[in-house]
Formats: C-alpha cells, sequence, structure tokens
C-alpha cells in the first residue's frame, strides 16, 4: 500500500492529518450564488477540498414514473429518480465557474462523473482527482473511463459487497492507477450511526492494501471522529449553509460552523493517535512528584524500628518506592526522622 497519495499538492495518508471533503450536491438548491457561497464557507471552514455531482437527469436516468423509477420510503419517498435528479443536479455550464472560484480561494475542487460525458467535462476542466459514488461503483466500464485520465481517484463501497469491491479495484489497478483512496460508507441518507459498522474500514484497508476513508452520511460529526482514530485517512462529509433552507441533501449535510468543528476534532483525533509510546510525556513531567511513595509519618528516634504505624505509602513520590515496604519494615532508624520526610536507603541499618 502506497503510504500516501496526493491530490492538489496535499499529501494524503496516515502520517497526514484526515483529507476533509465537503460534499456540495444539490445543497446549492440551483442557485449558483448559493453554489460559491458553498465554496467561500468550505474555505473558511478548513476542509481540503470541495465535491460536485456532474450528471443531469437525462445522463442518470430517464424520464420514467412506472414503480421501479420511483422512491419508497427516506427522505425523497415517492418521488421520481428524474424528478430528483433534474432538482439535484448541478448544471454543467456552472463547472468551469465553480472550478474558476475554487482556485481563485485556493481550494482543491472535483467532482463525481456518473456517465462517459461528464468525465469528458472534468477531463477538460483539468480536475485534480476523481470520485466514483457508491451506486457507480459496479459500473466497470465507468470506472475504467475515469481511471484513463490517470489522476488520483476515490471510491465509495455503500451497498457494494466485497467481491464488487474487489472488482472496481482491481479495475482501477489495471488501468495503472496506482494512487486511490477506499471509503467505507453506508448507503442511506442519512444513516443510522450504529449501522455504521466502522471495523469494515479497517478491515477494507488490510484486505485490498488500499488507502481507506469514510463517506459519511450520518448526522452530526461523531462517526468521522471515530473513523479518524481508526485510521481514516479521507472524509467527506454534505455541507450546506442552513439545513432550514432545505434542499435534497439538507437533513443530513453540516452547517458551516460545525464543519468547521469537524475538522478540527478530526485533526485533534488524529495527532492523538500519536505512537506505541511508554515513556513519560512532556506534559506529564510537573506530575511526576504526585506519584506515591514511601513516607515517615510519625517521628521516629534513632534506633527505633520502622513499623506500618509510622511508614506509609503516600503522596508525593520523593522517597523510595511503595514496592520496597517489606524491606523497609522492621529495620532501625540510623538517625532520628521528622514526620513528613521522604524514606531513603541511608535512613536506616
Amino acid at each position: 500500500m502506497a503510504n500516501s497519495i496526493e491530490i492538489a499538492g496535499r499529501k494524503i495518508g496516515p502520517q497526514h492529518a484526515p483529507y476533509m471533503i465537503a460534499e456540495m450536491s444539490g445543497n446549492h438548491n440551483g442557485d449558483i450564488g448559493r453554489a460559491y457561497a458553498l465554496i467561500e464557507a468550505a474555505k473558511e471552514a478548513g476542509a481540503d477540498a470541495v465535491k460536485l455531482q456532474t450528471y443531469t437527469a437525462d445522463t442518470i436516468t430517464i424520464d420514467h414514473d412506472s414503480p421501479e423509477f420511483k422512491i419508497n420510503g427516506g427522505l425523497w419517498d415517492g418521488r421520481t429518480l428524474y424528478e430528483l435528479y433534474n432538482e439535484a443536479h448541478t448544471p454543467w455550464s456552472w463547472h468551469e465557474r465553480l472550478f474558476q472560484k475554487a482556485s481563485d480561494l485556493g481550494i482543491a475542487i472535483f467532482s463525481s462523473p456518473f456517465d462517459p460525458t461528464a468525465v469528458d467535462l472534468l477531463m477538460s476542466l483539468n480536475a485534480p482527482a476523481y470520485k466514483i459514488a457508491s451506486f457507480e461503483l459496479v459500473d466497470i466500464p465507468l470506472i475504467e473511463k475515469v481511471a484513463s485520465a490517470g489522476k488520483p481517484m476515490i471510491l465509495s463501497t455503500g451497498l457494494a459487497n466485497l467481491g464488487e469491491i474487489h472488482e472496481a479495484i482491481t479495475a482501477v489497478r489495471n488501468a495503472g492507477v496506482s494512487d486511490f483512496v477506499v471509503l467505507h460508507c453506508i448507503s442511506s441518507y442519512p444513516a443510522p450511526a450504529d449501522n455504521s459498522n466502522l471495523l469494515t474500514m479497517p478491515h477494507l484497508g488490510q484486505t485490498f492494501d488500499v488507502l481507506t476513508g469514510l463517506s459519511d452520511h450520518t448526522r452530526g460529526t461523531p462517526v468521522s471522529v471515530a473513523a479518524t482514530a481508526l485510521g481514516a485517512s479521507v472524509i467527506e462529509k454534505h455541507m450546506t449553509l442552513k439545513r432550514a433552507d432545505g434542499g435534497p441533501d439538507a437533513a443530513f449535510s453540516l452547517e458551516p460552523d460545525e464543519f468547521k468543528m469537524l475538522v478540527d476534532d478530526c485533526k485533534m483525533a488524529w495527532q492523538a493517535l500519536g505512537k506505541i509510546n511508554y515513556e513519560i510525556k512532556s506534559a506529564e513531567e510537573g506530575n511526576k512528584t504526585f506519584r506515591r511513595s514511601l513516607y515517615v509519618t510519625k517521628d521516629i528516634a534513632v534506633g527505633e524500628a520502622f513499623t506500618e504505624d509510622n511508614v506509609r505509602s503516600i503522596r508525593p513520590g520523593n522517597g523510595l518506592a511503595p514496592k520496597e515496604l517489606s524491606k523497609v519494615l522492621g529495620r532501625k532508624a540510623t538517625e532520628s526522622i521528622s514526620r513528613g520526610t521522604p524514606l531513603s536507603w541511608k535512613l536506616f541499618s
């Protein structure tokens, strides 16, 4: 497994804080001004990248109202696929302007293409990376088309079984792409936290020798922070300006202040991982004195024996270690010792 990959100059891997992706999806609500504001908010919140979705209703489905083209349950219950995607898509005419806006702000921007024409559009914009969405992971020809761009790839695994994940990864590798990350994902909107099964993520890494991360559709930030503690190199989370404004993905998206908290908390969780280390840490040095040790707790005269009545294990830690008590008891003091004196070998015979 590569120790790290790079997207737009930012290294991604275990030795680096998680790469934080703010997914815009349909949260622009059809307003390019709002899309611009989302890019600005993502930059201010500390995201490493903004991600779009590149499709139209006609490139992702057909206009049909039979039952199999309708959504049953969840946020979009009763709507046809065509209706939903027509509302949520990011117009292709916006893409160049959104890429320019991100460039002006100094934040990476890339997208999930959903058909070959979308890949062509993103290639014309020199996208620095490509994301394969969970529902497209079984579309091996699309994966091969994306891989032909020769750029880093991110693959989401929602709904996919181990065999389907293996086929997708094999297609990427056979196409000559070695810089990619596989994201554990639960394709439910929103996803219940107790369905997350985050232990799957490190298993993916071990099974396929790949960098891993999380595409998180749960509400709030705890699941992403937990994934970071399990070694996630990438965290992807939907972002909106304000949930109350509505939109197809608003219910499971973070507002800008929440996304900033996500970035900060994931970075702290990553820093906390550190390395295996049993040495006294710099932050602990000043507290060594508060460990327990053997102290004289009653005045002792010359020649008097040490007993459990006049020697105890107490704080602070300037005397002999408590484990030495059995060697001390019964010995005779070689000098008079005042109460509150730390016990040392020189004080007894």
